[in-house]
């Protein structure tokens, strides 16, 4: 695995949460000038990364929108394919530093990370609109959109990644979780130091792969969870798009409401966010693709 700069990825990171959050808050598709501006910044950020990007429009309530689609051609293309994804629309009056251009960031810079990676398997690199309402769990999330095209081409997935909300952690940061004696009996941490990865029951075996291989990777602590998908809220972001069309996918995260306390407010700033810990998540991450682009 090659060397890799962490105090760069965060710089980065830190300058793509604070442009997006600063510049195009309140992206959504109900205020489609900022959402349509964000996506503009988004595909030139990947371009600065050295690959190419397709704008791939799709009408919706309000008008069209895009799916910004960086594909990275694998040696062996009949090997099912890995696909990374992240929303990059917000709540309505709110900023999204965390929810998500943390995840955007994120995607961005494991997008840079692999550009001159030597990959098997075929990698996809998604930024999603119309995650939040009001068209979460519709026909029009840029995720259900993108994960029906792939159904309709026969293309397999071996597993999806959703990078929802990276950068809420660290030490003294209080962790919720969402069931009852959760944390007790399951031996989770009280503080919300650590990532988390959420999948449904298909995925166990894959989140075991995921886990132990950034946890090789990076100093931040794995968790995971595999329930059953349609338990709330294991459901909520752009990976469950995916189980819809009955591919394998994970959500990697911070907890979102169950740790941020900003979560769809106005605070969701870019100053609340730990870049480091961002930035060990991408690491971790890129280890995780290159176990799976290994994986037989």
């Amino acid at each position: 695995m090659l060397t890799i700069p962490k105090p760069e990825i965060a710089a980065r990171a830190q300058r793509i949460v604070g442009l997006l959050a600063h510049e195009f808050p309140s992206r959504n598709g109900l205020n489609r000038k900022a959402l349509q501006s964000a996506a503009e910044f988004i595909e030139q950020e990947f371009v600065s990364c050295g690959v190419k990007v397709r704008s791939e429009s799709y009408p919706a309530r309000g008008g069209p929108v895009c799916n910004l689609a960086v594909e990275q051609h694998g040696a062996e293309p009949h090997l099912p394919c890995i696909v990374i994804g992240a929303h990059y629309d917000t709540v309505l009056g709110t900023p999204g530093a965390d929810d998500n251009a943390s995840g955007v960031a994120g995607l961005i810079e494991l997008a840079r990370l692999l550009a001159s990676y030597s990959n098997r398997r075929t990698i996809h690199f998604i930024a999603f609109p119309h995650e939040e309402p009001p068209y979460f769990y519709t026909s029009q999330m840029g995720s259900r959109v993108y994960a029906e095209q792939l159904k309709q081409k026969s293309i397999r997935v071996q597993l999806m990644f959703s990078l929802e909300m990276i950068g809420y952690g660290g030490d003294g940061i209080g962790q919720g979780y969402p069931f009852p004696l959760m944390r007790r009996l399951g031996g989770y941490p009280e503080n919300g130091d650590f990532i988390a990865l959420v999948g449904n029951i298909r995925t166990r075996r894959l989140l075991r792969v995921v886990q132990d291989a950034m946890t090789r990777s990076c100093s931040v602590d794995v968790e995971t969870l595999a329930a059953p998908g349609f338990l709330p809220p294991l459901f909520l972001s752009d990976h469950s798009s995916f189980w819809k069309n009955g591919f394998p996918a994970l959500m990697v995260t911070d907890t979102a409401f169950l740790r941020n306390p900003h979560y769809h407010r106005a605070t969701d700033t870019a100053d609340t966010l730990n870049y480091d810990f961002l930035a060990e998540v991408v690491v971790g991450m890129y280890g995780a693709v290159l176990a799976l682009d290994r994986l037989e």
